[in-house]
């Protein structure tokens, strides 16, 4: 299984991490391996490795490509499983964790996994390959449910005239594949707004959120990754979108935050503490790397240290 992905801001992330060469790294969502490869490039033999992917594809590609290494664990899992894994493997605390968020380039370009609205193929976007797909939630969600998700995960202003469309549409014929898909929302968006990029992008990332519940494995999962996380470990996480960055910045922010008791109290009566160290503002790709791969423009690094 040849799982084609270019890692986005490697050296970016990797350095983030300060490994230690006896230290124990889980990448959350390994993909072709990428971040995993330079990461433990730095461990030393006592180093460990976790690997933790959805995607079968994924687990295929990463076996193959670190089969015989004595440091890296494979495990089949989506990371909102986090601690179940570590606890399956023997692992309570971690010296550092990364997350390469979003869909791969390796989704992407598979015209058969249902990402794409550039190549016709069955509409799927199903990252476990398993469970509800696209094709579900087009054809049985209500109108008010597709217009909320198109609205709050696509933040499509016309997600009401989207939403409309589709139920239009599969009233007289099952969406079956995404040029169906692109076709309908293409032609639901009023003419002039449809110059700034592919018109139905938004609404395919809505869905793609939806099917993978891909926001709130996200919220949900930071606070358990961070509770193993060693004192001086750290978690560093790579976002596409700004609904996603949102959700990290957010969590970060609490982290860092310290006493929250009013400006007039002499001293301190609510004993809240930093719990991390954040790094201000979010790492983004060099022009080079832009340059060379287009799918890093809209990549974020964010990085918390525990205290």
């Amino acid at each position: 299984m040849d799982f084609n992905h270019i890692s986005v801001l490697l050296e970016e992330s990797v350095n983030s991490l300060n490994i230690k060469p006896d230290g124990v790294y889980v990448d959350c969502t390994a993909g072709g391996g990428g971040h995993s490869a330079a990461i433990l490039a730095h461990l030393g033999e006592e180093g460990r490795m976790i690997l933790i992917d959805q995607d079968p594809d994924a687990i295929a590609t990463v076996t193959e490509r670190f089969k015989g290494d004595t440091r890296v664990t494979v495990v089949h899992s989506n990371f909102c499983d986090f601690e179940n894994v570590l606890a399956g493997v023997g692992i309570d605390k971690v010296d550092g964790v990364v997350a390469d968020l979003g869909v791969s380039s390796h989704q992407l370009d598979k015209a058969e996994r249902g990402f794409s609205f550039h190549n016709d193929a069955p509409l799927d976007m199903r990252m476990s390959q398993s469970g509800k797909s696209a094709k579900d939630v087009v054809n049985t969600y209500s109108r008010q449910a597709l217009c909320d998700i198109i609205s709050r995960y696509g933040e499509e202003k016309f997600a009401d005239r989207v939403a409309q469309a589709i139920v239009n549409a599969r009233d007289k014929q099952s969406i079956e594949t995404t040029l169906q898909l692109a076709e309908i929302v293409s032609n639901a968006i009023p003419a002039k707004f449809r110059r700034n990029g592919h018109p139905a992008r938004k609404t395919f990332q809505a869905i793609r959120i939806e099917v993978n519940s891909e926001l709130d494995v996200l919220k949900n999962t930071l606070p358990v990754i961070f509770e193993h996380l060693k004192v001086n470990g750290v978690i560093s996480v790579i976002t596409f979108h700004s609904l996603e960055d949102r959700i990290v910045k957010d969590y970060f922010r609490t982290l860092k935050q310290g006493c929250t008791c009013p400006k007039e109290f002499p001293v301190c009566v609510c004993g809240n503490t930093p719990k991390a160290i954040v790094r201000s503002g979010g790492v983004k790709a060099s022009g080079k790397e832009v340059d060379e791969n287009n799918r890093s423009r809209s990549a974020k690094l964010r990085t918390a240290i525990k205290l």
